[in-house]
């Protein structure tokens, strides 16, 4: 059984409660890891993304994105975190943004994988 977090970080409460709002599966499924105790909450490579998408994709990580890896296409990724030299190397290939962004943007979760 996973442990559930009880976020004292008013932007992640913010966030959850903006996923839980949406109709959209991958946003509830994204809303639930990001309740979880901050380490259970996934982290993810660049080296992760180049591997588990494609070209255009956009993705959501539910948690930190972390620089090891290189990228090689252009995606959109979206999280809570992100290093600094994640945000860069993403931006190079493709776009960085925060989970509330991608929302609004895109409220409705069309063609949107989550990476865990």
């Amino acid at each position: 059984m996973d442990a559930k977090a009880d976020p004292t970080n008013p932007v992640l409460v913010e966030t959850i409660e903006l996923l839980k709002e949406q109709d959209a599966p991958v946003y509830r499924e994204a809303a639930e890891n990001l309740g979880k105790v901050n380490r259970r909450r996934p982290e993810v490579n660049i080296s992760d993304i180049e591997r588990n998408t494609e070209e255009g994709d956009t993705v959501i990580v539910p948690g930190k994105v972390l620089g090891t890896g290189y990228l090689s296409k252009g995606v959109k990724v979206a999280a809570f975190k992100a290093s600094s030299s994640a945000k860069e190397k993403i931006s190079e290939e493709g776009e960085f943004k925060f989970i509330e962004d991608l929302v609004e943007e895109n409220p409705k979760g069309e063609e949107v994988k989550i990476l865990k």
